[in-house]
C-alpha cells in the first residue's frame, strides 16, 4: 500500500514537472527517463511517429552513445514497435522473443526480455509510443507498472500538446524573423552570394540540420557547383563541382519538385563525392526556380544516423528556396537596371562629346590640315600631317570608349597581339623610335578580360618614352613568368632617377601604378642615367 501511495505521489509530481516544460526535445527525453524510473525498467525508449506512419525519431535511456552507434540506423517501426503503432493499446509481455510479432534484434543490440509499451496521445492523435524492457532474471512488469505507465503517458500527452503548440509559435516567429532578415538583405542590395549564404544558414537553423548547401549552375553547361555550404564539412563541400546527370541535385532540377531521403548515402541517385564529403544521411533537396524553371537546389542534411526530415521541414525549406530564388532574380534585375542606366549615361556623354569635344577636335584638325597646305617647309608640313593623324586617332578612341569602352586598336574583335603591334607601329611612326614587340601568343586568351587595361598601360608607357626618354629603340614584351604574366616596356634613352619621382606621380607613373593595381597587378620601374628605363608590370593570369 505504501509503495502504491509513493508511486501515486511520484506520478503527481511528474505530471506537474512535465506541464512546466515547454522544450519538446527536453520534454520527450524527460518522459522516457521518468517512465524507466517509475516502472523499474532497465531500458526505455520513446518513438515519435512521423506523417508516413513510421518512426520519425527515437529517444532512448539506459543505452550509451557508443552502444547506439554500434546498433546502427534508428528503427523504422517494425515488429513489436510496429504493433504498438498499428494497434495503439498498452502491451505487456514476459518474454519479447516469445511473441510472434517480434522481428528480433539487430547486431550489437543489448539483450532484452520482458516488455511494456503504451501509446502517447496528444490532441486526440497518437504522437508516439513508450517502450520499456528489463534484463533476463529481473521481475516481469506488473499490472501496476502498466497502469502507472498509462497514467504517465496521459500526462505526457497533455504536456506534449502544450510543448508542440509553443514550439509551433516559436517556429513561426523564427520563420518570420528569418524571412524579414533575408528580404532586408535582398532589398539592401547585398551581393547574391551573401543572400544565398544567409538563406542556407537560416534554412539549416529552422529545421535543425547539420548541413545546408546551395547548388547553382557552374561555368560549364553540363555541371553545377556548390556555391554555398553551411555547417558540418562545409569547407570540404563549398566550390565542389556537381554533375547534372548522376546527382540528387540534377534529379530535383529535372523534376522541379522536392526530394526527401532517409539516407542519401545509400541512394543510387546520389553523387557520392558530395554525399561522402558531407557525410550526408537524412536529406532534403528542394528546387531553386526562376520564372517557373528550376536551375539549382537548396538542400539540408543531417549526418548519417541522425534525425529524418518530415513534411513540415519540406514546407520550411521550400519557403527559403523561394527566398533564394527571389534574391537571385532581384539581383539580376538590379544589375540589368544598372547596366541600362550606364547605357543611357553613355549615350548622354556621347552626345555631349560629339557636339562639343569631337567637333572641336575636327575643327582643329581641319585648321592644321589647311595650314599644312600652305607651309613651304616639307618637314613642318609632314609634322602637321602627323598631328592631324593623331587627332583622327584620338577622335576614333573617343568614339570607341563612349560606345564600347575599348580603344580603337581593339575594335572589331582584334586580339591583344594585333593591338600591341598596331600601338608599336603608330608609336614608331609618330615618335621616330624603332619599336619591336615580343609576345607569348598563349597569353592572349588568359589575358583577354584585361586586354583594354594592358593596351592602355602600354600606351601610357610608350607615351612616357616618346616625351621624356630621347630613345633610339624601344621594346614591348609580354611573356609568362611562373603563374603570372609580365608586360615590359624598355628603352635605350637617357633614363632618370626613379626615387626622385616617388610619390609625385610625374611622367604618368601615377596612372601606370593605379591602372596596374586596379586589375590586381604590380608596377616596378628601373632606370639608370644614360642606360635607359624598364617599366615592368606583373599581371594576373
Amino acid at each position: 500500500m505504501a509503495q502504491a501511495r509513493d508511486r501515486s505521489a511520484r506520478l503527481l509530481e511528474t505530471g506537474m514537472a512535465l506541464a512546466s516544460e515547454l522544450s519538446l526535445p527536453v520534454l520527450l527525453q524527460r518522459i522516457v527517463e521518468l517512465a524507466v524510473e517509475i516502472t523499474g525498467a532497465r531500458y526505455g525508449a520513446l518513438g515519435v511517429i512521423g506523417p508516413d506512419g513510421d518512426l520519425d525519431d527515437f529517444l532512448t535511456t539506459g543505452v550509451t552513445d557508443e552502444e547506439r552507434a554500434a546498433i546502427g540506423p534508428l528503427p523504422r517501426g517494425h515488429g513489436l514497435l510496429g504493433a504498438l503503432i498499428h494497434d495503439a493499446r498498452p502491451l505487456r509481455l514476459g518474454e519479447i522473443t516469445s511473441d510472434r510479432r517480434s522481428s528480433g534484434f539487430p547486431a550489437n543490440h543489448p539483450p532484452m526480455h520482458s516488455f511494456l509499451g503504451a501509446p502517447l496521445r496528444a490532441r486526440g492523435q497518437v504522437f508516439g509510443n513508450l517502450y520499456l524492457t528489463k534484463n533476463e532474471g529481473g521481475p516481469d512488469f506488473t499490472l501496476e507498472d502498466e497502469e502507472a505507465l498509462v497514467t504517465l503517458a496521459t500526462q505526457a500527452g497533455i504536456a506534449i500538446a502544450n510543448a508542440r503548440l509553443y514550439e509551433a509559435t516559436r517556429l513561426r516567429e523564427r520563420w518570420l524573423d528569418a524571412v524579414r532578415e533575408t528580404t532586408g538583405a535582398i532589398l539592401a542590395g547585398a551581393e547574391p552570394d551573401a543572400v544565398l549564404r544567409l538563406v542556407a544558414r537560416r534554412a539549416r537553423e529552422l529545421v535543425d540540420a547539420d548541413l545546408a548547401t546551395i547548388v547553382t549552375p557552374g561555368p560549364a553547361g553540363d555541371a553545377m557547383r556548390i556555391t554555398i555550404a553551411e555547417g558540418a564539412h562545409a569547407a570540404e563541400l563549398e566550390g565542389m563541382t556537381v554533375p547534372l546527370e548522376g546527382s540528387l541535385s540534377g534529379e530535383v532540377i529535372r523534376t522541379a519538385g522536392p526530394l526527401l531521403l532517409d539516407d542519401a548515402s545509400n541512394d543510387p541517385r546520389s553523387y557520392q563525392p558530395m554525399v561522402s564529403s558531407g557525410q550526408m544521411g537524412p536529406s532534403l533537396f528542394v528546387p531553386l526556380s526562376l520564372r517557373g524553371a528550376a536551375f539549382g537546389t537548396l538542400a539540408v542534411a543531417n549526418l548519417v544516423g541522425r534525425r529524418r526530415f518530415n513534411a513540415d521541414d519540406v514546407r520550411l525549406v521550400e519557403s527559403f528556396a523561394d527566398q533564394a530564388a527571389l534574391g537571385l532574380e532581384y539581383s539580376r534585375t538590379q544589375r540589368e537596371l544598372h547596366r541600362l542606366s550606364l547605357v543611357e549615361e553613355r549615350e548622354r556623354i556621347a552626345k555631349e562629346l560629339h557636339d562639343g569635344v569631337i567637333q572641336s577636335l575636327f575643327a582643329v584638325g581641319l585648321s592644321l590640315e589647311g595650314t599644312a597646305g600652305i607651309v613651304v617647309e616639307s618637314r613642318v608640313a609632314a609634322r602637321l600631317h602627323d598631328a592631324v593623324n593623331e587627332i583622327d586617332r584620338a577622335i576614333g578612341d573617343l568614339r570607341s570608349y563612349i560606345f564600347g569602352l575599348r580603344p580603337h586598336v581593339l575594335a572589331s574583335g582584334r586580339g591583344l597581339g594585333a593591338a600591341l603591334d598596331q600601338l608599336a607601329h603608330e608609336f614608331q611612326s609618330t615618335a621616330a623610335v624603332t619599336t619591336v614587340v615580343e609576345l607569348d601568343e598563349s597569353l592572349e586568351a588568359p589575358l583577354a578580360a584585361n586586354a583594354v587595361h594592358i593596351v592602355q598601360l602600354t600606351r601610357e608607357a610608350l607615351s612616357n618614352v616618346g616625351r621624356h626618354a630621347a630613345a633610339q629603340t624601344c621594346r614591348v614584351s609580354l611573356r609568362r613568368q611562373g603563374a603570372a604574366a609580365v608586360l615590359e616596356i624598355d628603352d635605350d634613352g637617357r633614363g632618370f632617377v626613379v626615387a626622385a619621382f616617388a610619390g609625385r606621380g610625374g611622367m604618368g607613373l601615377g596612372n601606370l601604378q593605379s591602372r596596374a593595381a586596379s586589375i590586381g597587378g604590380g608596377l616596378e620601374i628601373t632606370s639608370l642615367a644614360g642606360e635607359g628605363t624598364t617599366v615592368r608590370i606583373s599581371l594576373p593570369v
